[in-house]
């Protein structure tokens, strides 16, 4: 009896997976089956895991720019040059860029002329009389006045001048009495003269 008594204290001791007065406990077969077989829960460690990130459903943003559907403005049609006349007597007048006048004293005849094609003309002059005739050549417009007084001939007015010589310009005067070297030219033509002409530009007389 004392024998199977203390056989069955041993087993409680076992099961119970405790240690007595403080000592080790034995773990001889003893922990492990416990716990598989006392009913108690096995203490199990879990280990977390970490989700995959997930990737992003945004559309990519893209910098082209969207095609435009504004039509290209048709270039403007220029304008149609005037016709070289080939009446005109002065080839220097004709070969200029830009504005220039031609005089021909003999036919009494005067042209604006813009790169080389006629604008303005013919239209009647009259030049310088013998004693002071109109100098001939190549000059170039050095001054303008819309009213000139001549102090050689008593502030004499000369409307509209235009003045491609020393003391020699196109204005108002009389087509009927010669001048003392300018290019004398109706109102209406001196106007026209007066202001397209600019300074510098080329001025040819012709005999």
């Amino acid at each position: 009896m004392g024998v199977a008594a203390l056989a069955t204290a041993f087993a409680l001791t076992a099961c119970s997976g405790g240690a007595t007065g403080g000592g080790t406990p034995n773990n001889a077969g003893g922990g492990a089956v416990a716990a598989g077989a006392g009913g108690g829960s096995p203490t199990t460690s879990e280990t977390t895991t970490t989700a995959p990130a997930t990737k992003s459903t945004e559309a990519p943003t893209t910098s082209k720019a969207a095609p435009s559907t504004t039509k290209p403005k048709p270039k403007p049609t220029p304008k149609p040059q005037p016709a070289a006349d080939p009446g005109v007597p002065c080839a220097a007048a004709a070969a200029a860029s830009g504005t220039a006048a031609c005089v021909d004293i003999s036919a009494h005849k005067a042209w604006i002329l813009q790169g080389g094609k006629v604008v303005y003309g013919p239209v009647p002059m009259l030049p310088g009389r013998k004693s002071n005739p109109t100098p001939t050549g190549t000059f170039h417009v050095y001054s303008k006045e819309k009213m000139h007084l001549s102090k050689e001939f008593d502030n004499a007015e000369m409307p509209n001048s235009v003045f491609f010589y020393p003391g020699d310009a196109f204005h108002t005067g009389s087509l009927s009495v010669y001048s003392h070297g300018c290019i004398h030219l109706s109102s209406s033509a001196s106007l026209k003269f007066f202001n397209t002409l600019h300074i510098g530009d080329v001025v040819q007389v012709v005999p």
